[in-house]
């Protein structure tokens, strides 16, 4: 098949990381999410516990850049991210990675971009009974989870989170479920690789 990587942006509660999981599943293929910072500790001998408290928040302060070097251990952690994700394309690897501005860091590298959203009350629904919530305490969450997720987005990408013009497919995934989007997904994936 060559190489393919599959890059999955999405919406709090909209079930983008089950997609990406059973996705990457089907291809037999590392799904780099969070556990990336693990990976960059691992490689690197460093505390992934002070990487991960740095990890898509913002710092709430002005930093300093010197000859496009940044005091800001936010934008270090992320551009330490973005620099493993293209190692791991250079090297002709295939994986699935959700978020991490993947579709902008990764877009010379032939991947498949892929956003997951939702219908509201869906995802509130979904967000409700996985993290024990009432709605008004699921809507919250969502709320800032997405927030979080645009502003760390839009800060390291010239880009706009969301943005449809910026994947080559955007799913909501409330109006065929997790299982049959993720069906979806893999006859187009099937389809553009073949396509090649």
């Amino acid at each position: 098949m060559g190489q393919l990587i599959i890059s999955i942006g999405r919406e709090f509660g909209s079930g983008g990381h089950e997609i990406a999981e059973k996705l990457a599943k089907h291809y037999d293929m590392p799904l780099y999410d969070h556990n990336l910072l693990d990976k960059i500790a691992e490689e690197r001998n460093l505390n992934s516990e002070e990487l991960k408290s740095y990890d898509e928040v913002q710092d709430g302060v002005f930093h300093r850049r010197v000859r496009g070097m940044s005091s800001s251990m936010t934008e270090h952690v992320a551009q330490l991210q973005f620099d493993y994700l293209k190692e791991k394309a250079n090297a002709g690897e295939s994986f699935v990675v959700v978020g991490r501005c993947s579709e902008t860091v990764l877009k010379d590298k032939g991947l498949i971009a892929i956003f997951v959203n939702g219908d509201k009350d869906q995802k509130v629904a979904r967000v409700s009974k996985k993290y024990e919530l009432s709605e008004s305490q699921a809507a919250d969450l969502m709320k800032k989870k997405d927030r979080a997720r645009k502003m760390y987005h839009n800060i390291n990408c010239d880009s706009k989170w969301g943005d449809s013009r910026n994947y080559e497919l955007v799913i909501n995934s409330s109006k065929l479920g997790v299982d049959k989007s993720v069906q979806m997904l893999i006859q187009y994936i099937d389809a553009r690789v073949a396509n090649r």
